[in-house]
């Protein structure tokens, strides 16, 4: 089977590449593999260290999965939850990251950490970098499934003007500690994933 019809991409910035009719093809093998993660390691709403909850529901598979409370934001090779490893990245995850990194210039890429965000309608991102990770040389791959939702990436100072851009985006390089965010979802009904919008963030993280 072919995975991936001929998707287009497009060079958004400096080591930014956004990638369209990437995931459609996929959707039959992720979502199963989706739901299975979901629950051997439930969604949750971490805590900030600041003590907020977050909006998004968060879980992850993986060698690693980030966690927060708080001491801080962090990769852990267990749960919190359940005490237990985390799920193993399922395959067609990784084919999918691999695949997508690859199209984006970026050969090579073994992530070893997927973080899986649900948002629900009005649940948001703000601009942050992802600098938990060990080596910045390596890209971040964000894919996106279930309602629409625009995604924000800007400069190097959380003030800097944000592009709004669809989702799958690549991203590395000269622009891997850019900040990035998701605006507030607004209400819809995807036929998979109903009333819920998920990102899964692809990470080599040790």
């Amino acid at each position: 089977m072919d995975l991936f019809d001929t998707p287009k991409s497009q060079g958004i910035l400096k080591d930014v590449v956004l990638l369209r009719s990437f995931v459609a093809p996929t959707e039959n093998e992720v979502l199963p593999a989706l739901a299975a993660i979901i629950q051997l390691a439930p969604l949750r709403h971490i805590m900030t260290p600041g003590g907020f909850a977050m909006s998004v529901a968060t879980t992850s598979c993986g060698d690693l999965g980030w966690v927060s409370d708080k001491t801080g934001y962090r990769y852990a090779a267990f749960d919190p939850l359940t005490g237990k490893a985390w799920p193993q990245m399922p395959a067609s995850f990784k084919q999918l990251a691999k695949q997508a990194a690859s199209m984006a210039g970026f050969a090579n890429f073994e992530p070893d950490a997927c973080l899986i965000n649900r948002y629900q309608v009005g649940a948001r991102m703000g601009l942050h970098q992802d600098k938990d990770e060990r080596d910045f040389n390596q890209p971040i791959v964000s894919v996106s499934l279930g309602l629409p939702a625009v995604f924000q990436i800007g400069g190097f100072a959380r003030s800097d003007k944000a592009l709004k851009l669809p989702l799958v985006l690549v991203w590395g390089g000269e622009s891997r500690l850019r900040f990035h965010g998701v605006l507030p979802v607004k209400a819809g009904n995807h036929p998979a994933l109903g009333e819920y919008r998920v990102n899964l963030t692809f990470r080599k993280a040790g």
